[in-house]
């Protein structure tokens, strides 16, 4: 079966399964675990941040940044299908209190001008309003189906959000599939975000773990809120030592995953069951459009036909290409579609 509902869906390579094997491992809920350390030196490192914190998933991650950031009656400004704010359970409501003030994107993609004009403030409203606090960008936008913001664009919003009064976030779970589509340093693309969330179990394959950076004020208040929302791990080196494994031989090979997403998209485009808007497949994500109704059973016939996708809604599946899918994977994918009616 060629799989292609996520980039999470990867398993550990014989490589990483070795360095796994033999880590060394402490206690990292005692702060003493020497891998868990060494892999949030070489993150933060990375991404020119002082420090970072291991946490076991990237929802976790952008909650307890999102604790970090705000307080309870804050507002979160967000688009409108980010995973924040669409497959976290509510957890900026539920763990921060936070509001959320979603702005409508084009193709996941907010502009500086949406994000300061969705920025409400207490003082000054009478208090009618909730306070404003934290921007919550995701880049590549897996709401727009992978897409990368522009490093112009990443700058303006910074730069509104600091003149009010903000803290930024990146929800960066596929940040290095942006930094090699569009060629920039990560440390570069993050430079003025106070906080940056990376994924390991996504393209970078690792079975599991995402790493928060930042500054070391707030990587200390995040620690705090990962111990009180349950994600600190014992021996936890084990899962660690495929994070660096991850960070030092899969970020570049993610340009394989956008060209082999690129050329299927070109292709089922051309077929008269499927839309898919071409100059947004701009990293390892292809939305396709189906018709509304239509999703159960394409998912079927393909999976007749030894492929496995998922749906984003009633009209629109999606196919995600991983280090797993080979080029044979990728021409066989491309005759699954070309038979289903």
């Amino acid at each position: 079966m060629i799989d292609l509902r996520s980039d999470t869906v990867t398993q550990p390579t014989k490589g990483m399964r070795k360095v796994m094997l033999d880590a060394v491992v402490g206690d990292d809920v005692l702060g003493d675990d020497p891998t868990v350390i060494e892999l949030q030196k070489k993150a933060a490192k990375i991404l020119g941040k002082e420090a970072a914190l291991y946490v076991p998933s990237g929802t976790m991650s952008n909650i307890v940044a999102t604790r970090t950031h705000t307080s309870p009656g804050d507002e979160i400004v967000t688009e409108a299908h980010s995973h924040v704010y669409r497959y976290e359970g509510g957890a900026f409501a539920a763990l921060s209190g936070c509001s959320v003030a979603l702005v409508d994107g084009k193709s996941g993609i907010m502009t500086p001008e949406q994000v300061s004009s969705s920025i409400r403030k207490a003082e000054g409203s009478l208090s009618h309003y909730p306070n404003g606090s934290l921007v919550c960008v995701e880049n590549t936008a897996q709401g727009g189906g992978g897409t990368v913001y522009s490093q112009d664009t990443l700058d303006q919003i910074c730069k509104v959000a600091r003149e009010k009064d903000c803290k930024l976030h990146l929800d960066g779970a596929r940040l290095f599939n942006a930094a090699v589509a569009s060629d920039i340093e990560p440390a570069r693309m993050v430079r003025d975000f106070d906080t940056i969330s990376i994924c390991l179990s996504k393209g970078l394959g690792a079975p599991v773990g995402s790493v928060l950076v930042g500054s070391k004020k707030d990587i200390a208040q995040a620690h705090r809120w990962r111990k009180m929302f349950g994600g600190g791990m014992r021996q936890a080196g084990m899962m660690a030592a495929a994070g660096i494994y991850a960070l030092e031989n899969n970020i570049e090979r993610l340009s394989e995953d956008h060209r082999r997403a690129k050329i299927f998209a070109e292709a089922v485009a051309e077929m008269p069951n499927f839309s898919i808007k071409v100059e947004n497949v701009q990293s390892n994500i292809v939305f396709i459009g189906v018709g509304k109704g239509n999703t159960e059973s394409i998912i079927e016939q393909l999976s007749t036909h030894g492929v496995d996708i998922l749906s984003t809604d009633d009209s629109t599946i999606r196919a995600v290409f991983h280090l797993h899918i080979t080029d044979e994977d990728l021409e066989k994918a491309i005759e699954a579609f070309a038979k289903v009616r």
